[in-house]
C-alpha cells in the first residue's frame, strides 16, 4: 500500500501540528506531559479552544460544526493532538451524545444541546452500565415509568467515568419489561440536579475518583428528553458504541509515552542490553500497529470499519499496558512514592508511574473487552 502522504495532507499535518502545539494553553499540555490529573477547568478550556478553531467535532455533521474531513485526515488530527499533550475533546459529548443527537434526536434536543455539547458548556455523563449489566448491557434493569407527560425513573447506573462533573447523562433505561431485554429499552436524557438523583463516589486501585455510582429514587425526566422512539434505545446503543470503540488505540500517544520514558532514563537504558531490547521491541510493535491504524484508515473510507479495528484495540490496549509497566521498571523504588507530595524531591513522572499502570488496567476491559476482540478477529478475520 501506499504509505506517503500527498503534498496537500503534509500540509494539513503541519497546520494542525502547529495549531496543538501554539493554540492550546501550554499548562494544559504540560500537565498531559507529565501524567497530572487535569482538572474540570482545564478539559472545558482545551476544548473549546480547539471548538473555537472548528476543530473540536470534526467528524460531526457538517451543519453542527463538522469539517467533512476524510478518514484519514481525522486520523492525522488525532494522531498530531495526542502527539501535542493535548487533551482529546471529552467523549462522552463529541464521540457519544453528540453523534447520537444528529441522528436519532428531535428538532428540539438538537436546536437545545448540539452547540453546546461541541463547546463543552454541557458536560455529559454516560448511564450505561450498572452493577450486573456491564458486558452484557441489555439485562439493565434501570426503570423508566410512564407518568402522564413524564417518566419517572429508578435504578442505579456505575462506574460513570467524571460523573462527578456532569451536569446532564445520557441513560438507558428500561421502558418495557413484558418483552426480550433488548426490545424495551429507551434513551432518556437527564439532568443531573434533579431531585432523586445522587452521585456517589468509587475509589480507584490508583487512589483516584475517576467514576462513580449514579442512583435515580423517583426521578422525573419530561417526555421531552427521549431520544428517538420509545423502546428504540438498544439501536440507539449499538450506534453509540460503535462510535465509543473508534481511538481506543491511542498509538501516537503510546509512542509519545515510550520516547518520554527513553529521554528520562536513556543512561540507564543505554547500559543495560535486556533494557535496551525492550524498548526496540514496543517501538516496533508500536510501528506495526501504527502501520495497522493506516490500512483500517484506508479501507474504512466511506463505509464500515475495516475488521483489523479489533487488532487496534487488542493490540494498542495492551501496548498501551506494556509501555506504562516498563515505566514503572523504570522509575523502580521511586516508583513507590505515589502519595508523596509535590514538593519530593524525586520526580513527578517517577511518582506517578504506579498510578498511572495501576489505571490503565481498565484499558484491556473498556470499549469492548479484548475477549470480545479476539472473538471478532476469529470470526472476521480468521474465518474461525
Amino acid at each position: 500500500m501506499q504509505l506517503e502522504l500527498s503534498e496537500e495532507d503534509r500540509a494539513f499535518r503541519e497546520e494542525m501540528r502547529d495549531f496543538f502545539t501554539t493554540k492550546v494553553p501550554e499548562e494544559i499540555r504540560d500537565a498531559v506531559k507529565e501524567g497530572r490529573e487535569l482538572s474540570k477547568d482545564q478539559i472545558v478550556a482545551s476544548q473549546q479552544a480547539l471548538n473555537a478553531a472548528g476543530l473540536a467535532v470534526p467528524h460531526w455533521p457538517e451543519q453542527y460544526g463538522g469539517r467533512g474531513w476524510s478518514d484519514l485526515r481525522r486520523h492525522l488530527w488525532n494522531e498530531e493532538m495526542q502527539r501535542a499533550f493535548v487533551p482529546a475533546p471529552l467523549a462522552f459529548n463529541t464521540s457519544m451524545i453528540g453523534p447520537v443527537l444528529a441522528q436519532f434526536g428531535s428538532e428540539e434536543l438538537k436546536e437545545r444541546f448540539m452547540a453546546p455539547t461541541a463547546n463543552l458548556d454541557v458536560w455529559w455523563s454516560q448511564g450505561f452500565s450498572e452493577p450486573d449489566a456491564g458486558s452484557d448491557l441489555a439485562s439493565l434493569r434501570t426503570t423508566a415509568v410512564r407518568d402522564g407527560d413524564d417518566w419517572v425513573v429508578n435504578g442505579q447506573k456505575t462506574w460513570t467515568t467524571l460523573g462527578q462533573y456532569g451536569d446532564w447523562i445520557f441513560t438507558l433505561v428500561r421502558t418495557n419489561p413484558d418483552v426480550k431485554k433488548q426490545a424495551g429499552i429507551s434513551m432518556l436524557l437527564i439532568d443531573m440536579t434533579s431531585p432523586g438523583l445522587e452521585v456517589r463516589p468509587i475509589e480507584l486501585i490508583d487512589g483516584g475518583h475517576e467514576v462513580n455510582e449514579v442512583w435515580f429514587s423517583d426521578v422525573r425526566v419530561p417526555g421531552a428528553n427521549l431520544v428517538g422512539e420509545v423502546d428504540g434505545g438498544w439501536t440507539i446503543a449499538k450506534f453509540l458504541l460503535g462510535n465509543e470503540r473508534v481511538g481506543v488505540a491511542p498509538v501516537a500517544a503510546t509512542k509519545r509515552n515510550l520516547a518520554l520514558a527513553k529521554e528520562r532514563y536513556a543512561d540507564r537504558i543505554t547500559a543495560d542490553p535486556l533494557l535496551a531490547a525492550r524498548v526496540a521491541e514496543l517501538e516496533n510493535e508500536l510501528l506495526a500497529l501504527e502501520l495497522t491504524a493506516l490500512r483500517v484508515v484506508a479501507h474504512s473510507e466511506g463505509g464500515e470499519p475495516h475488521p483489523a479495528s479489533s487488532v487496534l484495540k487488542l493490540k494498542g490496549t495492551e501496548l498501551q499496558q506494556a509501555v506504562s509497566e516498563l515505566a514503572v521498571d523504570l522509575a523502580g523504588p521511586a516508583s513507590l512514592a505515589s502519595g508523596a507530595d509535590e514538593g519530593s524531591a524525586l520526580p513527578g513522572f517517577a511518582r506517578r508511574a504506579t498510578p498511572t499502570y495501576l489505571n490503565l488496567r481498565k484499558a484491556s476491559i473498556y470499549g469492548g473487552s479484548n475477549e470480545v476482540q479476539r472473538q471478532i478477529i476469529s470470526k472476521t478475520i480468521l474465518g474461525l
